[in-house]
């Protein structure tokens, strides 16, 4: 182990899981590990329909500064329009069940998932945690109090 890495507990959940769905990196610059699908027999996707999909593991993030982020992978949504149901799944420090993918097929044709299949990528990234300061005053910004997308607006 360099420098760089940290070691993450993992439990095997399910007798389907096989090591070579292990979450991996597919190269020495990626940032997200693919998670696999870990089901019995393949699974039919209908446009608009949404599955959870098991991956076969539990994990427990060793720091509560620490969270695992879920997000789509970009080749499967652009193929086939399968994303993410909810944009980016947070698996927080203290949650130790299996890791579950919610998918949402997008597109416009039935999309088949197939055992083992890299299904999403997971990053394990640090978060800051906070406590709430109560002020009377906020510092002035430039934007100030302005709206949502009011940066894009000329005056």
């Amino acid at each position: 182990m360099n420098g760089t890495e940290m070691q993450v507990a993992f439990r095997v959940v399910s007798d389907l899981f096989k090591q070579d769905f292990m979450p991996a990196y597919a190269s020495d610059g990626a940032a997200g590990m693919d998670l696999h699908a870990v089901i019995a027999a393949p699974l039919e996707v209908s446009p608009g329909a949404r599955v959870r999909v098991p991956t076969g593991i539990a994990i427990q993030l060793p720091r509560r500064d620490l969270v695992a982020l879920v997000y789509a992978r970009s080749g499967l949504a652009w193929r086939s329009g399968l994303a993410l149901s909810n944009g980016v799944g947070v698996v927080d420090s203290d949650y130790t069940g299996e890791l579950q993918v919610l998918l949402t097929n997008f597109g416009e044709e039935t999309v088949v998932i197939a055992p083992g299949d890299r299904i999403a990528q997971l990053v394990i990234t640090p978060i800051h945690v906070v406590s709430w300061v109560q002020a009377t005053e906020l510092a002035e910004t430039a934007r100030g109090a302005g709206g949502f997308g009011s940066t894009g607006i000329n005056a």
